[in-house]
C-alpha cells in the first residue's frame, strides 16, 4: 500500500510539470508585449532615410541641421559676386552705353547695326630665333600670361637667303582672342597696361586700316602687370590689332572711344 500511494504521489507531481511547462508564464507574455509595442513606437519615429547616389552614405530627415539666415545670406553674397566675375564688365558699358549713344549718333535702324568688339590680335616677331632656339620658349610664355591663352608660333613660308631664313623655321608668335578673354584682355589694356607706357600722351588716330580695325605697337611686354620683370631675358614689343565690325573708320573710332580708349585730342 505504500508503493502505491508513492507511485500516486510521483504521478501527480509529473502531472503538474506537465501542466507548468504547457501553459505560458504571465511574465514572459508581458515581455513579448512590451518588446511588440515598443517596436511600433521606434518605427514611428523613425523617417525616410534618403540615400546620396554621389556618396551611397544615407541620412534621415532629423540629422539635417536647420540653416541659418547668416549662411543664407553669405551663400547669396557668393553666387552675386561669382555672376558678376563671370562677365567682363565692358560688355555691360556696352550695352548699357554704347549703344545708346550711337543709335542716337549715327540713326542706327537696329541695334545689329552698331559695331562691336570682333576679336583682339596678339602677334609677336621673333627675330633672333635663328640663332637661339630658347627665344621662341620664352615669347611663348609670356604671351600666355599677358592672354590667358597659348600662342601658335608662327613659321615662315619661304626661303629667303639674305636673311638666313628657311622654309619652316620659327619666326614668331601669335594668338586670337574672343569672347570673355578678349573682354577682360581689353579691359587690362586699357586700365594697367596703357597707363604704365613712359610719357604716355595718347594713342594716334590714324592707326586705323580702313575698315574699323584699330593696331597698337606696344614697344615693351613689362608694361602688363602679369610679366615680371626679373624672369624677362629680353624686352621684346608686340603689336595688338583690335577688330571691330565698324564699316568706316569714323564709326570704329568713335565705338573705341566710347568704350574708353585714351586717344589723342583733336585740334
Amino acid at each position: 500500500m505504500a508503493v502505491d500511494k508513492l507511485d500516486m504521489g510521483d504521478n501527480q507531481q509529473l502531472n503538474a510539470d506537465d501542466q507548468k511547462e504547457k501553459t505560458p508564464t504571465p511574465k514572459k507574455a508581458n515581455t513579448r508585449k512590451a518588446v511588440a509595442s515598443n517596436k511600433k513606437a521606434s518605427s514611428s519615429v523613425k523617417t525616410k532615410a534618403k540615400v546620396n547616389p554621389t556618396t551611397g552614405s544615407t541620412k534621415s530627415n532629423l540629422d539635417k541641421e536647420p540653416k541659418s539666415d547668416g549662411g543664407a545670406a553669405a551663400s547669396k553674397v557668393k553666387e552675386s559676386k561669382a555672376k558678376l566675375s563671370s562677365r567682363p564688365i565692358i560688355f555691360d558699358a556696352y550695352a548699357t552705353h554704347v549703344i545708346p549713344t550711337m543709335m542716337k549718333e549715327y540713326n542706327y535702324r537696329s541695334v545689329m547695326e552698331v559695331p562691336k568688339l570682333d576679336k583682339i590680335a596678339l602677334n609677336v616677331s621673333v627675330g633672333d630665333a635663328k640663332e637661339d632656339n630658347k627665344a621662341i620658349d620664352s615669347v611663348v610664355k609670356d604671351i600666355t600670361i599677358i592672354s590667358g591663352q597659348k600662342p601658335v608660333v608662327t613659321r615662315a613660308r619661304k626661303a629667303i637667303a639674305g636673311f638666313k631664313i628657311r622654309q619652316g623655321m620659327p619666326i614668331g608668335v601669335s594668338v586670337t582672342l574672343r569672347g570673355n578673354r578678349m573682354g577682360y584682355f581689353f579691359e587690362r589694356l586699357l586700365n594697367a597696361s596703357l597707363p604704365r607706357i613712359r610719357d604716355f600722351r595718347g594713342l594716334s588716330r590714324s592707326s586705323f586700316d580702313g575698315r574699323g580695325n584699330y593696331s597698337i605697337g606696344i614697344k615693351e611686354q613689362v608694361t602688363f602687370p602679369e610679366i615680371d620683370y626679373n624672369q624677362v631675358d629680353r624686352i621684346r614689343g608686340l603689336q595688338v590689332t583690335i577688330c571691330t565690325t565698324a564699316k568706316t573708320d569714323a564709326e570704329g573710332a568713335r565705338f573705341l572711344e566710347l568704350l574708353g580708349m585714351p586717344f589723342v585730342r583733336e585740334g
